[in-house]
């Protein structure tokens, strides 16, 4: 077997769904089985099946002890290809309106009084797969086809690093997926001139605007030098993907041009994809 994905995360934050996604692309998907017995199940399928991906499931409901084991579980599936933890994560608020939506209960409902409690629970219990995660994705603001295209961006279909540049605004929230994370607020604000606040970063009059900031070519240098320094270190490493987010105020100005010049310095030897998160909220 080649390739083993363990998908996991917060109940209500799209688990099903990413497995229906990786069952599109090939994988043979098992879920909600216990802990114990995945090595076990692992290895007759490898023995006894050309599989060369196979995604799992795991989720809260597997129990206490078997969580604290997954250490050992993780170690025992390496024998058999090499392992990947997907990790789903989604902001407090938006799990609360989720199940307040679907009208179904927590799986620890029964133990808890409170959503909020089965939430706080459920993050403690599931710290040691949350550690080993290599994949994590914020499902927050992702409906299920940005969950598809999130996938197939970071889990790659080849040995080549991925670079995921992604633009987003403060004021709606740090991207919880994210490797790296500048922030551009100190730069000069095109968004305080009335002609420029209805452009993007993507438009001439704002280019313009920036190119003349000694500040913001600092900046950007200073980004670019770090990036060219350790992006081999992660290729090195075998890291299928790593996502450097770019933060300014609103994420329509500043944090979109700064994404746009490392696109362009960084494609000519890396494979990049861009992501504007707040395209959705520019004027």
């Amino acid at each position: 077997m080649k390739r083993i994905l363990i998908v996991t995360g917060q109940s209500g934050s799209g688990k099903s769904s990413a497995l229906q996604v990786l069952e599109d692309l090939g994988y043979y998907c098992i879920d909600n089985l216990p802990l114990a017995l995945l090595p076990e199940i692992v290895a007759k399928l490898d023995q006894e099946n050309s599989l060369e991906q196979l995604a799992l499931g795991v989720d809260v409901r597997s129990t206490g002890a078997d969580l604290q084991e997954f250490d050992h579980v993780f170690e025992q599936l390496q024998r058999h290809g090499s392992v990947d933890v997907i990790y789903l994560t989604t902001q407090d608020q938006e799990l609360i309106a989720r199940f307040s939506a679907s009208r179904r209960p927590h799986p620890l409902a029964a133990r808890f009084k409170s959503l909020n409690e089965c939430i706080q629970e459920e993050k403690l219990l599931l710290l040691p797969i949350q550690l080993r995660s290599t994949v994590h994705i914020d499902t927050t603001d992702k409906s299920v086809h940005d969950l598809k295209h999130t996938l197939l961006y970071k889990l790659g279909q080849t040995d080549n690093l991925i670079v995921i540049l992604q633009s987003f605004g403060y004021k709606h929230g740090i991207p919880l997926d994210a490797d790296y994370v500048f922030d551009v607020r100190h730069l000069p604000n095109p968004h305080w001139d009335l002609e420029l606040r209805k452009f993007s970063g993507l438009d001439q009059p704002v280019q313009n605007f920036l190119e003349n900031c000694d500040q913001v070519e600092e900046m950007f240098q200073d980004i670019k030098q770090f990036l060219d320094k350790w992006l081999p270190a992660f290729a090195e490493g075998h890291r299928h993907y790593i996502t450097v987010s770019i933060g300014c105020t609103g994420g329509q100005h500043r944090s979109v041009y700064i994404v746009d010049r490392l696109k362009k310095a960084l494609e000519a030897k890396w494979s990049v994809q861009v992501l504007h998160r707040e395209m959705k909220h520019w004027s």
